[in-house]
């Protein structure tokens, strides 16, 4: 084996990250604080200290189609959309399928990672473990951060001007498991995010009266997309992210909008983002505009202060009696076994090259793996960064200076705060980020190319959904089955709903919805030109 490489953590990035190392010729130990894998997707009826937590009914916002790993498709029977105990289950038989459970030692908490002192040179790190009360301390080559970002919960009291007298019960979303507990209570979610919104639209059913709290807005988009395909296979494509990043500011924030829009107003609901155009990550919920009309959730403007019982608002109105407060705040992305100065080198701002790498260490032997966010599922793009990771770290790789990589940080930052606002420091748009990761280990598609010597799997690759199977078609870590992957993905996706025989099965037409939206988009441009 080569170089010896820590890794953090055995959920979905962490396991990435072994088989990459594996490929590559690497030696990884992973250490997991729980005595089991999956991280995120595991379920617990209690939060449990360092890990991710969920509620009971969490389902996957993306498709199974594109949200697999690249060369491990989910059986066919799987639903689109899967309960967070498939993907659990789907984790476990990659892990076995590719041999990795012997790597990982569980009940295993990394306490500290330092540098070694002539790091300079060899760029090691020292990984201090405890297990049983007992610390061990062991000497790596290389390590690879994947304890996520989903851990360490962000209740901004401050923010909240007479929390501290308010009598009621007050939680972060991470410890909510069920409603319940919740049976006839008046209860209050602060956050309109996926989380906010799935708990308070659950509890609108057993709850007296559920008030979601919303500081800025957000889209709220259905899984359920055109003719009822899942809304990624639709929306994330190569031609849309073309058509996205080229044209004209304007018509493209027109478009966005317009697609927001199609299935409800969002003004009427209350729900209207206060900058519309921002390609802000978007809420995935089906129900929540059906409880916005039955009555049974309501949407209110911040909180302005919190009184002993109650909770006024921006516009002065008030929620009494309130028995619960849910905050559905987010997360903070924490790492207490690191100095912070790693990873915050800047303005107290994660600064990472690609949301990858620290750029002001000598050696380029530490990658965070899993931590940027974008319009696409979480596991391909962990799976593609944890392959360039470990061939950076064997040496087949090699980064930019300092300078050059700290001068794309600050060019990134820029086109983030136009497309995703202040907030959003993790946000990335994700065809063009995956592009650029495969690129780098000669992994990325040749389009043209493909046109000329591959036409019915280009039209595919290029009109269809931008799947993970799409990065493992060339390069290094080149799948077989990729290609046949792809041109059956849309079985795949319709099986699981052929449970009642009507007809055969309705593929969507690829070029049907672009020409029309290409039409929509041409005569924009002849209406801007004319009106110049």
């Amino acid at each position: 084996m080569g170089k010896r490489v820590a890794i953090i953590g055995a959920g979905v990035s962490g396991l990435a990250s072994i088989r990459s190392c594996l490929e590559e010729g690497l030696e990884p130990t992973c250490f997991e604080r729980s005595d089991d894998i999956g991280g995120l997707w595991k379920f617990s009826d209690h939060a449990e200290e360092g890990r991710a937590s969920i509620y009971q009914s969490v389902f996957t916002n993306s498709s199974k189609e594109m949200m697999c790993f690249p060369d491990f498709p989910y059986p066919d029977d799987f639903p689109n959309f899967m309960h967070n105990s498939k993907i659990q289950e789907y984790i476990i038989a990659f892990a076995k399928e590719k041999n990795l459970l012997k790597y990982i030692q569980f009940k295993t908490l990394v306490s500290r990672v330092n540098k070694c002192p002539n790091f300079s040179i060899t760029g090691q790190w020292e990984v201090i473990t405890e297990k049983d009360g007992k610390k061990e301390s062991a000497i790596f080559d290389a390590v690879m951060i994947c304890s996520g970002h989903h851990v360490y919960p962000n209740i901004p009291k401050e923010s909240f001007p007479g929390l501290k007298r308010f009598k009621g019960k007050c939680l972060h979303s991470r410890d909510y498991k069920e409603p319940g507990a919740f049976k006839g209570k008046r209860v209050l979610v602060v956050g309109l995010g996926n989380s906010g919104c799935d708990i308070a639209t659950e509890l609108s059913h057993t709850a007296r009266q559920v008030i979601i709290s919303s500081r800025s807005g957000s889209w709220v988009m259905s899984r359920v997309w055109d003719d009822g395909y899942p809304w990624d296979m639709m929306i994330v494509t190569r031609f849309k992210t073309l058509l996205k990043n080229n044209l004209p500011t304007a018509i493209s924030n027109w478009l966005y909008v317009k697609q927001m829009n199609a299935r409800f107003k969002h003004e009427n609901y209350g729900l209207m983002p206060l900058n519309g155009v921002l390609r802000k990550e978007p809420v995935f919920n089906d129900d929540l505009p059906a409880r916005i009309l039955c009555g049974t959730l309501s949407i209110k403007p911040n909180v302005k202060e919190f009184t002993e019982t109650s909770a006024i608002f921006e516009d002065g109105t008030m929620f009494e009696a309130i028995d619960c407060v849910i905050f559905a705040t987010g997360y903070e992305s924490a790492y207490p076994f690191l100095d912070e100065s790693i990873i915050k080198s800047r303005s107290n701002e994660v600064t990472l090259f690609k949301g990858i790498f620290p750029p002001l260490l000598e050696k380029s032997t530490m990658a965070i793996i899993g931590l940027v966010q974008s319009l696409g599922a979480a596991i391909p793009t962990a799976d593609l960064q944890a392959r360039w990771a470990a061939q950076v770290i064997k040496g087949t790789c090699t980064l930019p200076s300092e300078k050059d990589m700290m001068n794309d940080i600050d060019e990134k930052m820029g086109r983030k705060l136009k497309w995703f606002g202040t907030s959003e420091t993790i946000q990335t748009d994700y065809v063009a980020y995956m592009d650029e990761l495969a690129s780098f280990i000669g992994a990325k598609l040749n389009i043209p190319w493909l046109f000329l010597t591959d036409p019915k799997l280009a039209v595919e690759v290029f009109f269809g959904p931008c799947s993970p199977y799409q990065f493992r078609l060339v390069g290094p870590g080149k799948w077989p089955g990729a290609r046949n992957a792809i041109l059956t993905q849309w079985d795949r996706a319709l099986k699981p709903m052929k449970t009642r025989v009507v007809g055969s099965l309705q593929k969507p037409c690829l070029f049907c919805s672009w020409f029309k939206l290409l039409a929509i988009a041409i005569l924009l441009i002849a209406i801007f030109l004319v009106l110049l």
